[in-house]
C-alpha cells in the first residue's frame, strides 16, 4: 500500500528496469553509494524476464528508501510516468539501469538546486565504449562550461548551439511540482522521448544552472536502442519515431511562440531530427523499406516541416541537397 502522506524527500530517483542484465548490479551499487542520502529510489520493474527484478527486490529488502513497482512491459515512458505518479521528492531524476553514477552526482545537483532555487540542475557526463574502453566527455569543455543561473530557453539555446548536447533526462534533476503543474508526461511507445520532454520543460523553467563536472557514465553497448543497426521493416518503424519527434518539436515551438524567446536553434533541431530520417533512407539496403520510409516522409508532411524550420545557410544547403535526393528516389504510386 502506497502512503500518500510520506514526508517530502529532496530527490526521487525513478529507475525504469527492463532486462538490465549484469550491469544492473554495478548500477545499484553506484546508486546506494550516493553521498546524498535524503532520496527515495523508485524502481519500476517493466516486466523484466532476466532476473533483474529479483536483484531489485534484494536491494529493496536491504534499503528502506527503495520502492518497487511491478507492471507488464510497456516501455520506458510508461515506467517513468508510473514512477512520477508516486514520487515524493522535491526534485526528480531518471537514470538508466545499465549506467553508472559518480558518488557525488545527486548531492552536487541537489546542492545547486537548493542554493539557487532552481527548476533544473544539470551536469556533464561521459560515454564509455564497452568494446574499446574509450571514454569521451559528452559536452567538451571547449564547447560549454559551467553557467550561472539562467532561464530554461536560454540554457537550451546555449546547449543546442554546442552541437554536442543530448536531450537526456539522466543528466539532471527537475522540480517535480513544475512537472505536475505542466502535466508533463513521457510519450508512451516513443523512442528518444527525452527530446520533446526536455524541450517543453525547458521552455517553462525559470531558473536553470549547469555544471561542467562529469558525474554520470553512459555505457555504449550493442544492446543500446540508439546503437542498434536496423534494416528493413525494423528501420521503417524506427524512423517513424524520428518523424514523430520532429512533429512534436514543431508543435511545441508553435504552442510557445510569443511566450518564450524562439532562438533559431529551436527551429534547427526540428529540421535536424527530420534530416536524420533522410540519412536513414540512403543507408537502407532494402528497396521496399526505402520506399516505405520515403512514403512516410511525404505522407507526414516532413518535407514541408523541414522547409518551415530550416535556419542558416549551412542547414539550407544540406536541406536542398536532401530534398533533391528524396524527390528523385520517390516512386509515384
Amino acid at each position: 500500500m502506497l502512503n500518500n502522506d510520506k514526508p517530502l524527500r529532496k530527490l526521487s530517483v525513478i529507475v525504469p528496469l527492463y532486462n538490465a542484465g549484469a550491469m544492473f548490479e554495478d548500477f545499484m551499487r553506484s546508486l546506494v553509494a550516493q553521498t546524498l542520502k535524503d532520496l527515495e529510489i523508485i524502481i519500476v520493474n517493466d516486466g523484466s524476464t532476466d532476473g533483474s527484478d529479483a536483484l531489485a527486490r534484494l536491494y529493496a529488502e536491504r534499503y528502506e528508501n527503495i520502492i518497487i513497482i511491478n507492471q507488464p512491459n510497456g516501455g520506458v515512458s510508461r515506467a517513468r510516468n508510473a514512477g512520477m505518479a508516486i514520487a515524493h521528492g522535491e526534485y526528480v531524476t531518471f537514470p538508466d539501469a545499465d549506467d553508472r553514477l559518480y558518488p557525488e552526482l545527486y548531492r552536487t545537483l541537489v546542492d545547486m538546486a537548493q542554493q539557487d532555487d532552481l527548476d533544473v540542475a544539470q551536469c556533464n557526463g561521459e560515454r564509455y565504449f564497452m568494446g574499446s574502453g574509450e571514454i569521451k566527455t559528452l559536452i567538451p569543455l571547449d564547447r560549454l562550461t559551467s553557467t550561472g543561473v539562467i532561464d530554461g530557453p536560454t540554457w537550451l539555446h546555449k546547449a543546442l548551439a554546442t552541437r554536442r548536447y543530448l536531450h537526456v533526462v539522466w543528466l539532471g534533476i527537475y522540480r517535480l511540482s513544475l512537472i505536475k503543474q505542466l502535466d508533463l508526461q513521457f510519450v508512451p511507445g516513443l523512442h528518444h522521448q527525452d527530446i520533446p520532454w526536455t524541450t517543453e520543460l525547458m521552455f517553462n523553467a525559470r531558473r536553470v544552472r549547469y555544471t561542467q563536472e562529469v558525474l554520470y557514465r553512459y555505457y555504449i553497448h550493442d544492446q543500446s536502442i540508439s546503437n542498434q543497426k536496423r534494416i528493413g521493416m525494423k528501420n521503417v518503424e524506427y524512423q517513424r519515431h524520428y518523424i514523430r519527434i520532429a512533429e512534436l518539436l514543431e508543435d511545441i515551438n508553435h504552442r510557445y511562440h510569443g511566450k518564450v524567446r524562439m532562438y533559431r536553434e529551436f527551429h534547427l533541431q526540428v529540421t535536424h531530427e527530420a534530416l536524420s530520417v533522410c540519412h536513414a533512407v540512403r543507408r537502407e539496403p532494402d528497396p521496399v523499406a526505402r520506399q516505405l520510409i520515403l512514403n512516410d516522409i511525404f505522407a507526414s508532411g516532413t518535407h514541408k516541416r523541414m522547409i518551415r524550420n530550416a535556419r542558416g545557410i549551412k542547414q539550407w544547403y544540406q536541406l536542398m541537397l536532401w530534398l533533391r535526393r528524396i524527390y528523385a528516389w520517390r516512386k509515384p504510386g
